[in-house]
């Protein structure tokens, strides 16, 4: 049986998911490959937010590693990472190629591929401001950043209201929040591509991060991407039944039971 670990971004945690998961193991049911879903929180998030973020990647590549081995879970794993999470996945990838067999990265970025006003756009930090600012508010701060990362809009209310009671139930600190900052601005990925087969996801309508820093990633690497079109940073989130699908048809590709890479979406009339 596959085991696919899902490591989520910066300050947020397993529940962020939302259905994705279950769209993943319907794909992966369909595919006949029997897999179990792990989500493993970053130090600081979730289940983890008692505890100090690291100001290292490496150093939650460590924790990653532990809390995998603690639950039980054999090598080699499939990991599905999203924007720091994709940088600890890579980091993890890089560092321990034989315990890694499938990499997703979904809108990530990372040097030395991409200048920082790609990996966060400038037109945002007023925004970031502004919900550094509500932090203790989780409506409000949640209200900011579900503007920022989602473009899917027809769940908008219940989303805001999921992700406060999140927020006030495993609340993350805000020198933690600046602690996993520090380290995505700082990490820095190898020159080699990861050893295992490599799939990079982006949304061509990020307004978080410049979806070049994907392609770029993808060239460098020589490795499969697909581009959604009209969702947000928070891929996942805004099409977990494109995202699910994109990563299954990937693996068939692999398989060599398809040549045809995951399609482009138009906009639905819901959002």
């Amino acid at each position: 049986m596959s085991t696919w670990i899902l490591l989520r971004g910066l300050t947020r945690e397993g529940r962020h998911w939302g259905s994705f998961p279950e769209q993943l193991r319907i794909e992966a049911d369909l595919n006949g490959d029997a897999s179990s879903i792990a989500l493993i929180d970053l130090p600081g998030n979730g289940r983890e937010n008692a505890l100090s973020a690291p100001p290292d990647v490496a150093d939650m590549v460590k924790f990653v590693r532990s809390r995998a081995a603690e639950a039980g879970l054999l090598p080699p794993y499939r990991l599905v990472a999203m924007s720091l999470g994709g940088m600890v996945a890579t980091g993890w990838a890089q560092r321990y190629p034989e315990e890694i067999g499938r990499l997703v990265l979904i809108n990530t970025s990372m040097r030395p591929f991409s200048a920082m006003s790609e990996r966060l756009r400038p037109g945002v930090w007023p925004t970031l401001m502004r919900a550094a600012a509500s932090w203790v508010d989780p409506m409000k701060c949640e209200t900011i950043i579900h503007d920022l990362t989602c473009n899917r809009l027809d769940t908008q209310a219940a989303d805001i209201a999921a992700w406060a009671a999140i927020r006030k139930s495993a609340p993350v600190s805000a020198a933690n929040g600046l602690r996993q900052l520090w380290a995505a601005a700082r990490f820095r990925a190898g020159s080699h591509a990861p050893a295992c087969p490599t799939l990079l996801l982006s949304s061509k309508a990020d307004r978080l991060v410049n979806p070049v820093c994907s392609t770029r990633i993808a060239a460098r690497w020589g490795t499969a991407h697909a581009v959604h079109a009209w969702a947000g940073h928070d891929l996942p989130h805004d099409d977990p039944v494109w995202t699910s699908k994109a990563i299954a048809d990937w693996l068939r590709t692999l398989q060599g039971h398809a040549d045809e890479p995951p399609p482009v979406l138009d906009r639905p009339a819901a959002v």
